[in-house]
């Protein structure tokens, strides 16, 4: 077990492991807890009662967060001739083609999120086992394989994100900064919740939603109560 940093010990003592917090309190308690000397990033982690082996309850999709995640997301966009002006014009960081594809494979990955025109799909499937493993492969049900790139391009920069359930049943995602006001998280946060109520398989059986807790990026994690968290 790794050892813990003197004020990583000192943000634990302020959490009561015993309880759940309403969400305002837990967002409280994260940007309070946070111990590091940089602005940490806010993260939901959502247990949900699926069973993610079988297809029919995957659970992945994307929403954009009214406050977005307080990163700039550097875009880069597959296209050609009308598209990629286009692209360019809602300010796509990076625009391209083939030479664009010849570059990544050569190691280059400096940029957040990748969209392509379906035309270019052809090009891109190349780089699967490159971008795949790092979730930056362009998807239609992600929005990031379509035709209206102003739009996908429009999307990311305010804030769009993907969420996508692991092996584990647990779906990871950043609702801000620790910097934000607390309004902000809070509204992140039930944007976040209300698009995975929303995201719910057909098959999935029982209690859906099990736990969530929240935590910054250095901070401990803090258990939030479940039915206040979903409106019930």
């Amino acid at each position: 077990m790794p050892k813990r940093g003197k004020k990583y010990l000192e943000a634990v003592k302020k959490v009561d492991r015993s309880k759940l917090y309403d969400p305002e309190e837990a967002i409280k308690l994260v940007k309070e807890t946070a111990p590091a000397n940089f602005d940490e990033t806010v993260e939901v982690a959502v247990k949900l009662g699926v069973d993610p082996r079988h297809a029919d309850q995957q659970v992945r999709g994307t929403v954009v967060l009214p406050h977005g995640t307080g990163k700039t997301q550097r875009v880069l966009v597959f296209a050609k001739g009308e598209k990629a002006k286009e692209a360019e014009e809602v300010g796509a960081d990076y625009v391209g083609a083939e030479e664009l594809a010849e570059k990544i494979q050569g190691g280059w990955l400096d940029f957040d999120v990748a969209i392509a025109t379906p035309d270019m799909m052809s090009v891109v499937g190349k780089l699967g086992r490159i971008l795949g493993p790092r979730g930056m492969m362009p998807n239609p049900k992600a929005g990031t394989v379509t035709n209206d790139i102003k739009r996908a391009v429009e999307e990311v920069k305010a804030g769009k994100i993907e969420y996508r359930v692991d092996k584990a049943g647990i779906i990871h995602a950043p609702i801000g900064k620790v910097s934000f006001d607390d309004e902000k998280l809070q509204e992140n946060f039930k944007t976040l919740i209300d698009a995975l109520v929303k995201a719910r398989p057909a098959a999935a059986k029982g209690q859906y939603m099990r736990s969530i807790t929240l935590s910054s990026t250095m901070g401990p994690g803090i258990k939030v109560n479940l039915q206040k968290a979903i409106g019930r």
